[in-house]
Parts: C-alpha cells; structure tokens; sequence
C-alpha cells in the first residue's frame, strides 16, 4: 500500500538537511519495500516568495490527505520585516492548528559516542533518554485576545492570553501517561501553579489522569525548578509534560544535554495519528548553503515518522542503529566535531547513514 509523504524543506538549511533525510528514506524504502510515494511543497519564507502567504491553502490540503509531513525549517532575516500575521512562523503555527497536532514529542538522547560534545559533564548526561510531551496547539501562542493596544494615557501595551480547557489538558496527559507505560513509567508535570490559575487546572487535570495509570508515578515541578533540575541532575526524568510554551523553552534546554541541538528530532501528531516531522533546531540562516548543517535531527525525525504514524517500527529501529554506527565511525558534522573525529559535510553524513543503512 503506498503510502503519501509530503515534504516541506522550508528556509535556510532546511533544504540541504531535508534533501538527506529523504535519501535515507529512499534506501529504507528499498530495503524495506515500504511503498513511500513522496511530494513536494513550499512552507515558510519560500512559500511567501511564491504564494504571498506562508502556507497556501493548496499546501495544507496536500498535507491534511497525506499520511504524514517530513518538514526542515521556517523563517530568517529576509522576512524579519514583514507584517506579523505573514511571518514564515505563521505558517507553521497554521499547519500545526489546522492539522489539529496537538502533541509534540521532543525525545532527549545522548548518543554515548557524543558524550564529550555536551556541555555538562559526561557522567551527569552519560545515558540521558528524555522524551518532553509539549502541548502544541493550545496555551499562550494560541490564546486570545492578544495584541499591542494603545492605553489611554497614550502608552501601548502588548498582551497575550494564557489559556487551557480541560479536554487540552486531559489528552495530552494521556499521550504523557501512555508513553511513559513503555519507558520508565515516571511522568513529571510542569506548571507554574503558584502563580498562574490556568497551571492550578493543569495539575488537578494531571492528578485526575493519574488514577486511570497506577503503574506510572506521576510528580510535580515548578518551570523554575525544572529548567534548574534539567542542568543539575537531568536523568532524575524520564517522561516530562507540560504546556505549549513552557515545552518550548526546557525542550531547547534539554537539546544541548546531548550535544547539539542539531542532534534532536520531534513528532506532533494528531489524535488519528498523523504527524508532521522536524527537526528540533531552526532555520540556521547564517550556515545556509554552505554544506556544513548537521541533517542528523531531520534523518532521526524521519524515522520517529516510520515509528508512529507509517507503523514500520523495523524500518524506524534500522535508520536509528545506522546513525549510531555513523558515529562510532567517528564521522561528525561541524557542530559536534571534536579533535579525534573526522568532519564532514552535510551530504557526507547523509551518504554515510545510508551507507550504513544498507549494509544493515
């Protein structure tokens, strides 16, 4: 059965290290005889220099009949200027709403050949395995009303709006729960319910969902604290979920435990399964096109794709193994490079993943 991909490269180096995952994709294609069928579209600064908009409706029906979306990157300086409602960010935010993916998996593994790359010390990072379940599509970023508005002492003033329903609530915490049943069976709640009402909810949601998993512990923690805690002692965490804004921030964090952010990829599905893939890092426009990205993060988010929304779980498991051997190679891409290593460009990396895929 074929099996529909749409591809989004985006701005900046997302051409360069999408172009690598599909590589990938394709050998996994032939050795596993998975039936990926794969088309092409503009997101982002590309698709506002073709369309007007960053995401036309065009491309969104495409993706909303696809099985999945493998994305890079959205946004740089080129389009800083622009009106806000037409920023390339908006495009993803739209895809996000309108596909109705509302849980984003951010796994945090340190890879133990990188263990030097990380900027804590290897025997407080040796063995992290994370995964952040951030809620997507609700909270601060979504909320209304928000805007700038002119006071009437002639000040203006910017505001946003904070705010979460229980059935938000309640079905990320599930996705929480359920992921954690096949990890550590440890979930930590992060909110701010000292001070913000709309986290006073979050917790009792939380603390509700609990009784329906007794095999899952289920603690606590303050974005203050946790932000702290994932610096001091992060493998203390096993499965983290909190809200659009605060999984923002710790997910980045907990991006440079391993090394480099240009290490991590993320999911964010919808409630039937469907997801859009990308990697963690952004748009890195001031490396663009000089063949020096890391495509690691958006090879690894192909596989996370084959994992949860194709079900070719062999496929997923083989590119992750073929990674792991690229890098007991010794082969590093600039950002996780160290003396003893052998540095190579974006393309090399992406040859030797599928090099290695194949000899699987």
């Amino acid at each position: 059965m074929t099996k529909k991909i749409v591809i989004l490269p985006g701005d900046g180096i997302g051409p360069e290290i999408v172009a690598e995952a599909v590589k990938v994709l394709e050998a996994a294609d032939n050795k596993f005889k998975l039936g990926l069928k794969f088309e092409e579209d503009l997101i982002g600064g590309a698709a506002i220099d073709q369309h007007g908009v960053p995401l036309a409706n065009s491309t969104l029906e495409k993706c909303k009949a696809a099985d999945a979306v493998l994305m890079g990157s959205v946004g740089g300086p080129k389009w800083d200027k622009l009106d806000a409602g037409i920023r390339p960010e908006k495009g993803l935010l739209k895809i996000r709403y309108e596909m109705g993916l509302f849980a984003n998996l951010r796994p945090a593994i340190l890879y133990p050949q990188l263990a030097d790359a990380s900027s804590l010390k290897p025997e407080i990072v040796a063995g992290l395995d994370i995964l952040i379940v951030r809620e997507l599509t609700g909270g601060i970023y979504f909320g209304e009303p928000r805007g700038i508005r002119l006071l009437e002492n002639g000040e203006r003033q910017g505001y946003n709006t904070y705010v979460y329903a229980e059935h938000e609530i309640e079905r990320i915490g599930r996705i929480a729960f359920e992921m954690a049943r096949k990890r550590g069976k440890k979930v930590c709640s992060v909110d701010k319910s000292n001070v913000l009402e709309v986290t006073v909810l979050w917790r009792e949601i939380m603390q509700s969902l609990a009784k329906d998993y007794p095999d899952v512990e289920l603690s606590h923690m303050y974005v203050d604290n946790a932000a702290m805690q994932l610096v001091r002692a992060p493998k203390q965490f096993d499965v983290i979920v909190t809200g659009n804004m605060f999984g923002d921030i710790l997910s980045d964090t907990a991006a440079m435990l391993t090394g480099s952010i240009g290490m991590l990829p993320s999911a964010s599905l919808s409630k039937d399964g469907c997801g859009l893939y990308e990697p963690v890092h952004g748009s890195a426009p001031d490396i663009a096109g000089q063949g020096i990205a890391n495509p690691l993060a958006t090879i690894l988010s192909a596989s996370m794709m084959l994992r949860y929304s194709l079900n070719e779980t062999e496929a997923a498991h083989a590119i992750e193994v073929a990674v792991g051997k690229v890098l007991d190679k010794g082969l590093r891409s600039a950002d996780i490079y160290s003396d003893g290593s052998t540095k190579v460009s974006t393309a090399e990396m992406g040859a030797a993943v599928v090099e290695a895929l194949e000899a699987l």
